[in-house]
């Protein structure tokens, strides 16, 4: 496994200076004094996914670069591809799946990449991306599963305890694994004692259980509104990250979420997207319950949700969800 240190990510971070955004921190006084949001809802493109696809980008050769990238993303992580290219004056191509949300289809079109897109229940997202860039013969840009994007996502934790200080508890969302290595590198190699737990989605739950298998298992497409954390298995360079870094990883269901983003939208007036709340849920609903007077740091990863989204799914709340407990 190719090691990543937290001066892999410091490294990144220099990369990043003057490109990407320094995102706030806030606080709630319903969550705690001690509970510090990390909003990269405020990262350019919507999500902390820029962070890493920029770092990836920048790395590359001229031959590399010359041949184009492609990747495979339901919106983040294409959008975090395609707005990175155009920065770099790198040509781009996006598949996407047919029921990506249409803010973040426009929002990819907008940055000038083009976009194919796929049935994701018909064909397993690696399978599909791996098609893909054989055909586009262009360089692929994994959305998680490399140091160089991980490194990327990690200096949003470097940012967080430099604004907010040492930390008890990192809570993070986690999808493939990206920016749960990045994060967990970070987190461990300065405050060793600080524990690292994920979020995933209960409909899911492919990392929790990957995690308790002691190798990566795979689902079919999973079905929640997390469409961020839509995956089939756990990337196989940070699998092996957070089984050596990650303490737990808990499961919230969908009207978990939607409380989640209410609750955002309401007390601190973000607007996120349902994996981008997930963290947040998690400390809400109680399945994170931090010992008194512990610094926790949860990290907000990402708001590219359209409005007509964003009022369907709160309106699709359950009585029992419609605030925090």
């Amino acid at each position: 496994m190719t090691p990543l240190e937290v001066d892999d990510v410091r490294a990144a971070a220099r990369v990043l200076g003057g490109v990407a955004h320094r995102t706030p921190v806030m606080t709630s006084r319903t969550l705690g004094a001690g509970v510090f949001l990390k909003c990269e809802s405020f990262q350019r493109g919507g999500a902390f996914k820029f962070r890493g696809a920029y770092n990836f980008l920048s790395s590359l050769n001229e031959e590399e670069r010359a041949r184009g990238v492609c990747a495979i993303s339901s919106g983040n992580h294409a959008q975090a591809v395609a707005l990175s290219a155009r920065e770099l004056g790198i040509r781009a191509a996006i598949l996407m799946p047919e029921d990506a949300p249409p803010a973040k289809l426009a929002a990819v079109d907008g940055y000038g990449a083009e976009i194919e897109t796929y049935d994701r229940y018909s064909m397993p997202q690696v399978e599909a991306g791996r098609e893909f860039a054989e055909r586009r013969q262009m360089t692929f840009v994994t959305a998680y599963d490399d140091p160089r994007i991980a490194a990327g996502a990690g200096t949003a934790a470097l940012e967080l305890l430099e604004d907010a200080g040492e930390l008890d508890l990192l809570l993070a969302p986690v999808g493939g694994g990206g920016l749960m290595a990045g994060c967990a590198t970070v987190i461990k190699a300065l405050h060793p004692g600080a524990r690292v737990v994920g979020v995933e989605a209960r409909a899911s739950a492919v990392t929790k259980r990957s995690l308790e298998a002691g190798e990566r298992i795979q689902i079919p497409v999973p079905r929640h509104i997390a469409d961020g954390q839509m995956l089939t298995q756990p990337g196989e360079w940070t699998f092996e990250v957070m089984r050596e870094l990650v303490d737990d990883v808990v499961l919230c269901s969908d009207d978990e979420i939607l409380a989640a983003m209410a609750f955002l939208f309401d007390r601190l007036k973000l607007v996120t997207e349902p994996s981008g709340a997930i963290a947040t849920a998690a400390l809400l609903a109680g399945h994170v319950r931090p010992e008194e007077g512990a610094r926790v740091g949860v990290l907000i990863s990402g708001g590219n949700v359209g409005l007509e989204r964003f009022v369907g799914l709160i309106q699709t709340r359950t009585p029992s969800s419609s605030r925090p407990t």
